[in-house]
């Protein structure tokens, strides 16, 4: 049994742009890139958990997710960071259209993202942490049983009542902390 980093997309991994789907719009948080290697060498599985409702909504599809996923994580291995699971939920229960518009379990801030990750990739949650830009990412790491939630804000954005347990405005402060 492994632990696991366990990152959002959107917003952690790349700069939150509106239902971010093409390549040529993707662009890498400053120092996340580093913060991953670090937890990796700390022995950690880094997974990726996504809510993709611009899926459901009929923005892209999920082959053009798929195609995104597969050139970021190329682009991290050649860096020497290795993404072992992509997880993911398109669906919405008001804005969704056809079969993504429901209720899911595996939409954060429920938990079921995380759950299947850690049967699929045997991951121990109790010894795991959540790196997510939203409260929904917060409270789906506490409802899985995570150890830590860490919050991270754009600069300028204040939060009141966060149930994160560090909030941070820089990713790279996590380097600092280790």
């Amino acid at each position: 049994m492994r632990k696991a980093l366990f990152l959002d997309r959107d917003g952690v991994i790349n700069v939150e742009k509106h239902y971010l789907h093409k390549i040529e719009d993707f662009e890498f948080i400053p120092g996340i890139i580093e913060v991953m290697h670090q937890y990796q060498q700390d022995g950690y599985v880094l997974v990726v958990v996504t809510n993709q409702s611009g899926i459901g909504r009929g923005y892209y599809t999920e082959e053009d997710f798929w195609a995104l996923t597969e050139w970021m994580k190329q682009t991290l291995a050649e860096q020497d960071v290795m993404i072992e699971g992509v997880y993911f939920s398109p669906y919405h229960p008001e804005k969704a259209i056809g079969e993504y518009r429901r209720e899911s379990d595996c939409r954060k801030p429920g938990p079921g993202m995380l759950l299947k990750a850690a049967e699929e990739l045997e991951l121990v949650l109790n010894e795991s942490v959540v790196l997510g830009d939203k409260e929904s990412d917060v409270e789906a790491g506490r409802r899985a049983g995570v150890a830590q939630t860490i919050r991270l804000l754009e600069k300028g954005n204040v939060v009141e009542n966060s149930k994160a347990d560090v909030v941070i405005y820089d990713v790279r402060d996590l380097l600092r902390k280790n």
